[in-house]
């Protein structure tokens, strides 16, 4: 498959191949690292359908869209999945998957499955750090700078950041340069930096179980 671009990710999403017995229905912020999982472990039997990343803007369409997802493409499948953690629905989504006879990942965001939710769960001081994936720090200015304003009011800063001590780059790939670009996104937010190698986390363990 060739690479999509994360413009494409974040405002339409991927559309199935209806070649695998099993669908995936992720969040579009996962595709690089679902596919790249897919071609390292051979799980050709894997399909994968991503909903645009931008609905992490408003969460509280993620769960229609989802039930949407399975409903529209169960038929031509053996089995679903969702690769999507709570993701800010208040524990909608899970309900709904139950609903729907469908499993999806645990946690209650992406930046705790990647990093393991172990190991997420061990440090409940890190409430004052904010927190970006590779796909996040490619996509600051879209997720984070234009939505909040901060490209046309910088003085908003304060008042959205103030309480943050530091930026933490969850990091899933050793690329200088995105760990440079995340310095910078660390640097414009006036936060601490940090990066932490988590590689895939516990997404590696989700897709095993999901490949059977």
């Amino acid at each position: 498959m060739a690479l999509i671009s994360d413009e494409i990710l974040t405002a339409e999403g991927l559309a199935p191949t209806h070649q695998g017995r099993v669908l995936l229905i992720a969040c579009g912020a996962l595709a690089h690292e679902v596919l790249a999982l897919k071609r390292a472990n051979g799980w050709d039997h894997l399909d994968l359908q991503c909903l645009p990343a931008n609905l992490h803007l408003y969460p509280e369409r993620i769960t229609a869209a989802v039930e949407k997802a399975v409903l529209a493409q169960r038929a031509d499948y053996a089995g679903v999945f969702v690769l999507y953690a709570d993701c800010g629905t208040g524990g909608l989504l899970l309900e709904k998957c139950k609903e729907l006879g469908v499993e999806m990942i645990e946690g209650p965001h992406c930046y705790s499955f990647f990093e393991g939710n172990a190991a997420f769960a061990a440090h409940p001081d890190e409430f004052t750090a904010f927190y970006l994936t590779d796909f996040l720090v490619r996509q600051f200015d879209a997720f984070v700078w234009r939505p909040m304003g901060l490209d046309k009011h910088p003085q908003l800063r304060d008042m959205y950041f103030g309480n943050y001590t530091k930026l933490v780059y969850q990091a899933q790939t050793n690329d200088p340069s995105l760990d440079a670009k995340a310095e910078d996104c660390a640097r414009r937010l006036g936060l601490a930096y940090e990066r932490r190698f988590t590689g895939y986390g516990d997404l590696t363990g989700v897709m095993a179980k999901a490949a059977g």
